[in-house]
């Protein structure tokens, strides 16, 4: 790992589940970011699909020495990008200064709601 964290980060098992029969909760991901520099992150966020090209260039801010919960059923969150539910894809976040991410996803579909979180991995 770099200083802390890493600049480039890969999440090979993305998908954004339906949103369930209209319960409480929502199905999410979400890429959650900590940026503990004394600068600024600028993210460069690329969805790769099994059946079409990537989605490139999707940017996000981080401040510095903040922390951001970046919602992909979220298009405001996104710079106005809609990523399609039900489809699988992967993502590779490109950050010009050293942050560290997590990623997550609530799956309400089933009865028994399912949360998984997990480390991307990261290029070091």
């Amino acid at each position: 790992m770099g200083k802390e964290g890493a600049k480039v980060w890969f999440i090979p098992d993305a998908y954004l589940p339906s949103s369930g029969s209209g319960a409480k909760y929502e199905s999410h991901e979400a890429i959650c970011v900590l940026n503990t520099s004394n600068i600024n992150a600028n993210l460069r966020l690329t969805f790769y699909y099994e059946d079409r090209d990537p989605l490139q260039d999707v940017l996000v801010n981080v401040g510095a020495k903040r922390s951001k919960h970046i919602r992909l059923d979220h298009p405001e969150e996104l710079g106005g990008v809609r990523l399609r539910r039900d489809v699988p894809y992967s993502i590779r976040v490109e950050s010009d200064a050293y942050v560290s991410l997590q990623y997550s996803r609530l799956d309400v579909t089933q009865p028994n709601y399912a949360l998984m979180t997990t480390i991307p991995y990261f290029e070091g």
